[in-house]
């Protein structure tokens, strides 16, 4: 089912994988390089609802629209607060579990308390520029006092788990896990001990098992 969500900055669009019974549901964004099709988005909205989670994917306006450059972060907020009066309609008073892959889970932690989350879901959360571990967004990654899963590939040039890991140290209720082999797409070389399915699986079981722990 797809919902069309009018903007100021053109129209998004929200993508409902519906449970039969849905005990909670899990909202979505892509990244600035990509869309709601990327390997770990789809694999969840695949895989999900057959265990009660309600998942919805959100297609900013400017991916709407065919661009294929991101706007500015701010830009990004708003089209991502005008759907959410439309994902509450979605959850109906069920609890509602946020994020996104890298700009997407940028979105989702700045975001998270204003809608009402109840925990956040981080893949491939960009902590650096490629080269620049000068450029941290740590505070991102800490603004939500909320329950927050980051799934990190151990080859992702944007922060590897074990730098995620040293950035939060202090952190309370963050768990941070490693994708063996992946990049920040979530893609895994040809020699890898594992391949894109295990690499979805896992994918899935970590988030199911953290939605699973909010409800």
């Amino acid at each position: 089912m797809n919902i069309d969500v009018p903007t100021d900055l053109g129209p998004g669009r929200l993508v409902v994988s519906p449970a039969a019974s849905a005990r909670a549901v899990l909202w979505l964004g892509h990244g600035a390089g990509g869309g709601i099709d990327a390997l770990d988005l789809a694999a969840l909205a695949d895989a999900l609802p057959a265990c009660g989670v309600t998942v919805v994917r959100y297609e900013q306006p400017w991916r709407v629209a065919g661009r294929k450059v991101a706007p500015r972060p701010a830009a990004l907020d708003v089209g991502w607060l005008a759907a959410a009066p439309h994902v509450a309609e979605i959850a109906g008073g069920r609890p509602l579990v946020v994020g996104g892959r890298s700009a997407g889970a940028r979105v989702a932690c700045r975001t998270a308390e204003s809608v009402g989350a109840a925990g956040v879901v981080c893949l491939a959360f960009p902590l650096h520029p490629p080269g620049k571990p000068e450029r941290m967004r740590t505070d991102e990654l800490l603004l939500p006092a909320l329950p927050r899963l980051v799934l990190q590939g151990e080859r992702d040039t944007f922060g590897s788990p074990d730098e995620v890991r040293t950035a939060i140290a202090d952190a309370v209720g963050v768990r941070v896990a490693a994708v063996p082999g992946a990049d920040h797409s979530m893609k895994v070389l040809k020699s890898s001990p594992v391949d894109a399915t295990a690499v979805a699986q896992l994918v899935v079981d970590e988030v199911r098992e953290f939605v699973e722990s909010l409800v």
